[in-house]
C-alpha cells in the first residue's frame, strides 16, 4: 500500500503536502506548531485535519505492520503464493487482513483440530469435492477408522470430517465478508425489556426499547449507546437479527453441488453458520457498530468542548462563588479579578435548616467587605433554591449593581478533592476549592478547565462507555489546540495550563513556575531557554505560544513566532511602521497589499501564510480571540418551571449539543431541549452543523411538563438567531474507510452484485 497516496486522496492534499506532514510528524513536531509556524508546508491544514491526518497515518502504519507479520507466518508455513499475495494486497481494513490469514492462523484446540489431528483432514478433502456417493464415502470412511486415535465407526470418521469443513467454510475470507454485509444491509437489531429484572431500579429508563427494532444500516449511533447501555445495566434483551435463508444461501452458493452429497454439506453448512459464523460475525458487527456510535460521541464531545473551553473571560471582576448543598449547607469562595482566593463561608439557606435571612447578612458582608461585582452558581444539587435566593438578596443591594451567572459545575468535585486541588488550596476543604474552582470558571473558563480531565466536564454523551483510551487522546487534544489558539501568560499560567502548551509536560511545566517563583517573571521568549529541561526542540515547539506581557518586545506578547522576528523586524523597517504606534501599525495592511502579498513575502524571507499572520498579530498585540465571542449571560432574577407557559421567549445560552437536539439554559434551573427538527427553517443532519456550547440563542417555549421537569423550546420563528445554512466545502477530507469495514472506494457494489460476484468467484453457479 503507497500510504503517501492514501492519505493525498483521503484528505484532499497534494503528495508534497502529504510528505511534508509526515515528515513534520516523524521529527517530533507537534500538532499545533505544525497548524501554525508550518503553513507553507502543509497547505494551511487546520490543527482538527492534522490530528485526523496523524490518526489515519498510525492506522494505516499498523495495518501495514500487521500485514507484514501476517506475510511472514504465511511464508514460514510455507503456504504464501501469487493468490495470497494479491488478497492481501487487495484489503484495506485489518478486518480484511484478519478474514484472509484466518485460515492459516494457529488455532486453540477446536473440533476440527482434533479431527486433523485424527487424521481425517483427507477424508474431509474427498468429501469436500462432492465428487462420490454416499456408498462409496461410507467405504472410504471406513478406511478411517482407529481405535488408537478415538475414531471408532464410520459415523464418528464421517463426523469428524464435516467438522474441518464446518471451520474451513467459516474461515473462508470472501464468505466472511458476504455475511458481515448481509448484517449491515438487511440486518435489524431488536430489543426486549428484560422481564426478569422487574426490580431493577432502571428498567423504567429503557420503556421505549420494550419492542423496538431498526435496520442496522438506518440505527443512530446514539441508540447504539443507549442499547448498549441498556444492555450492560441488565435491563434490555438486544438480539441482531438477519434473514438466515437469505444468508445460508450464501454458503449453499459458494459450497454445494449437484451431487450425491449436497445434503450433507447443506448441513454442514448450517452447523458452520450457527455453530461458528453467525456468533463471530455478530459480535463483529456489534463491536463495528459500537465503534463507530463511539467515534460520533467522541467527535460530539471534541464539539462540544471547543467552545466551552473558548468561552470569552470577564476579566477584573471581583467573583463570589457558591457551591450549593442542601444539608451541608452552601460552601462560599470569594475570589479577586484575577481569581485570587480572598474570603469563604458557609450559609445555608436552603432546606433543611432555611436560614434565609442569616445566609444574607453574612453574603452581604462579603459583597461590601471585597466590592463583589459577580456571583457564579453551580448548577448541580440545590441549584434552583440557591438561584432563588441569590436573585431576592441581588433586589436588597440594588447599589451595587449585582448579578449572577448558574456555571457548569461538572468536574468541580472532581477538581477539589485531586491532589491538584490540594496542592493549590491545602488548608481549605474540598467544598471551600469547588466554590473557587466555580467563581474562576465564570471569570477564566479555560484556566480552570484545564485542571479537570476533560471526560469530567460533561458536554456530551455516554462518556463512561467510552473506549478511555480513545476518548481520553480525542479530548486532550482539543483542549491543546484550544489553549495553543489562545496563548499563555507565562508569567501567571497554572501548571495545569501549562502542561497543554505545545511541546511541554507537566514536568517542564513545573520547572517554568518555579523558575519563576526563585528570579522573578520572564521578560523575554528567550529566558524560557534558562528553565531547566526546556532545550532547543522544546523551546522551538512552546515559545510561539507563550506570552510575555509588558516584556521587553511587544512580539513577545503575540503568536509571532521568535523564528519570525527578524522577518517581522524587516516588514516594519520595509514600511517605517512604529510597532508600538496603534496608528502607526494601522496602516501596516494596506501598504502590504499596495507592494504585494508575494514580493513583501519573498522580501521578507517567508512565505505568504507566515506574513498574514504577523500582520495580524502586529496590528493586535496581546488580542485574546475569545473576546470576540458572545459574552455569557448575566442574570438578576429567576424564573421558575411554573412560571414557564407556550409562546413565551427568552434569550438563552447553549449548554449541550447532541445527535437529536440541543439543550438550552433560559434561567429555569432545567435546560430546556430544541429538538433538531425545532432548530431551523431547513435541513440539518445534524445539531452541530449550525450550533455550538455557548451560543447565545432566542428560543420560545411550545411545551412544559411539570411532572416530568422537562421544557421543549423552538427556534423556528423566533426573531434575532440568523442561523447559517451549512454549506459543503470543496477541501474538506473525504470520509476515510471504516477500520472495521471495508468499503470500495472507487464503486460501491450493491448486495445483489456482491452476491453474483461470489457465486462467479466460486464457479458454482
Amino acid at each position: 500500500m503507497d500510504i503517501k497516496a492514501v492519505l493525498s486522496a483521503e484528505f484532499n492534499l497534494s503528495p508534497v503536502y502529504t510528505a511534508n506532514i509526515i515528515e513534520l510528524l516523524d521529527q517530533g513536531n507537534t500538532v499545533p506548531f505544525i497548524a501554525r509556524y508550518r503553513k507553507e508546508l502543509t497547505g494551511a491544514c487546520d490543527d482538527q485535519k492534522l490530528r485526523e491526518f496523524a490518526d489515519r497515518l498510525d492506522y494505516l502504519r499498523k495495518f501495514e505492520a500487521r500485514k507484514e507479520v501476517i506475510i511472514q507466518s504465511l511464508i514460514e508455513q510455507n503456504v504464501y503464493d501469487e493468490k495470497l499475495e494479491a488478497a492481501l494486497n487487495e484489503a484495506k481494513t485489518l478486518t480484511e487482513l484478519e478474514d484472509i490469514y484466518r485460515p492459516y492462523k494457529p488455532k486453540k484446540k477446536t473440533r476440527a483440530t482434533v479431527a486433523i489431528a485424527k487424521g481425517l483432514l483427507p477424508l474431509a478433502e474427498l468429501i469436500f469435492e462432492q465428487n462420490i456417493d454416499k456408498d462409496r464415502l461410507n467405504a472410504e470412511a471406513a478406511k478411517y477408522i482407529d481405535q488408537e486415535k478415538g475414531v471408532n465407526s464410520i459415523e464418528e470418521a464421517i463426523s469428524g470430517a464435516l467438522d474441518i469443513i464446518c471451520e474451513k467454510m467459516s474461515d473462508n475470507a470472501d464468505i466472511r465478508k458476504a455475511i458481515r454485509e448481509l448484517y449491515f444491509e438487511r440486518g435489524y437489531i431488536s430489543t426486549a425489556l428484560n422481564e426478569q429484572e422487574k426490580e431493577n431500579e432502571r428498567l423504567y429508563v429503557y420503556e421505549m426499547y420494550k419492542d423496538y427494532k431498526e435496520a442496522v444500516k438506518t440505527i443512530p449511533s446514539h441508540r447504539i449507546l443507549a442499547i448498549n447501555r441498556g444492555e450492560k445495566e441488565n435491563c434490555l434483551n438486544v438480539v441482531l437479527e438477519v434473514d438466515e435463508e437469505l444468508v445460508k444461501n450464501v454458503l449453499y452458493k459458494a459450497f454445494v453441488k449437484d451431487s450425491p452429497l449436497a445434503d450433507m454439506i447443506k448441513a454442514a453448512a448450517d452447523d458452520a453458520y450457527d455453530r461458528l459464523i453467525k456468533p463471530s460475525i455478530q459480535r463483529e458487527v456489534r463491536a463495528d457498530l459500537f465503534e463507530k456510535a463511539s467515534e460520533q460521541a467522541i467527535k460530539m464531545f471534541e464539539t462540544n468542548l471547543r467552545p466551552l473551553i473558548m468561552q470569552p473571560t470577564i476579566k477584573n471582576k471581583v467573583v463570589m462563588g457558591i457551591d450549593p448543598a442542601y444539608r451541608t449547607g452552601c460552601k462560599i469562595a470569594v475570589v479577586d479579578g484575577i481569581g485570587k482566593f480572598l474570603d469563604k463561608a458557609v450559609v445555608y439557606p436552603t432546606p433543611p435548616q432555611n436560614k434565609i435571612e442569616e445566609a444574607k447578612a453574612v453574603l452581604k458582608e462579603l459583597i461590601k467587605k471585597h466590592k463583589v461585582e459577580l456571583l457564579a452558581i453551580g448548577n448541580g444539587t440545590a441549584s434552583k433554591e440557591t438561584e432563588i435566593f441569590v436573585s431576592e438578596l441581588i433586589k436588597e443591594m440594588p447599589e451595587y449593581n449585582l448579578s449572577y451567572a448558574v456555571v457548569n459545575e461538572a468536574g468541580a468535585s472532581v477538581y477539589s478533592a485531586s491532589k491538584l486541588g490540594a496542592e493549590e488550596f491545602p488548608d481549605l476543604e474540598p467544598a471551600h476549592r469547588s466554590a473557587i474552582s466555580i467563581a474562576r470558571r465564570l471569570q477564566d473558563p479555560m484556566a480552570e478547565l484545564v485542571k479537570i480531565e476533560p471526560r469530567s466536564i460533561g458536554v456530551g454523551q455516554y462518556q463512561h462507555d467510552m473506549p478511555s483510551a480513545r476518548l481520553d487522546s480525542a479530548l486532550k487534544g482539543t483542549v491543546e489546540d484550544c489553549v495553543n489558539s489562545v496563548g499563555v501568560d507565562v508569567n501567571t499560567a497554572s501548571v495545569s495550563l501549562l502542561s497543554y502548551v505545545a511541546g511541554l509536560n507537566a514536568g517542564v511545566a513545573k520547572n517554568i513556575i518555579k523558575y519563576r517563583e526563585t528570579n522573578g517573571k520572564f521578560e523575554t521568549r528567550a529566558d524560557l531557554l534558562k528553565v531547566p529541561k526546556l532545550g532547543e526542540k522544546v523551546y522551538q515547539q512552546c515559545a510561539g505560544f507563550l506570552r510575555i506581557v509588558g516584556g521587553k518586545n511587544i512580539l513577545d506578547n503575540t503568536a509571532v513566532h521568535p523564528e519570525s522576528y527578524e522577518a517581522a523586524k524587516m516588514l516594519l523597517d520595509m514600511f517605517n511602521i512604529d510597532i508600538n504606534n496603534p496608528e502607526s501599525r494601522s496602516k501596516l495592511p494596506e501598504l502590504v497589499k499596495i507592494k504585494g502579498y508575494e514580493e513583501t513575502a519573498k522580501a521578507c524571507g517567508i512565505g505568504v501564510p507566515t506574513l498574514k499572520d504577523i500582520i495580524e498579530e502586529i496590528l493586535k498585540p496581546g488580542r485574546d480571540i475569545r473576546d470576540s465571542l458572545p459574552k455569557p449571560i448575566l442574570r438578576s432574577d429567576v424564573i421558575s418551571i411554573d412560571d414557564l407557559k407556550e409562546g413565551m421567549t427568552f434569550t438563552g445560552t447553549v449548554r449541550n449539543v447532541i445527535d437529536f437536539g440541543v439543550f438550552v439554559d433560559i434561567g429555569v434551573h432545567q435546560d430546556g431541549l430544541v429538538h433538531i427538527s425545532e432548530i431551523a427553517d431547513f435541513y440539518i443532519k445534524h445539531p452541530c452543523e449550525v450550533l455550538s456550547v455557548g451560543d447565545i440563542v432566542n428560543v420560545k417555549v411550545i411545551g412544559v411538563d411539570k411532572a416530568k421537569n422537562r421544557i421543549s423550546l423552538t427556534m423556528k420563528g423566533v426573531d434575532g438567531n440568523n442561523l447559517i445554512r451549512p454549506v459543503k466545502t470543496a477541501d474538506s477530507p473525504q470520509k476515510r474507510p471504516a477500520q472495521s469495514r471495508n468499503k470500495n472506494t472507487e464503486k460501491e457494489l450493491s448486495l445483489e452484485e456482491s452476491l453474483k460476484m461470489l457465486a462467479q468467484k466460486f464457479n458454482r453457479h
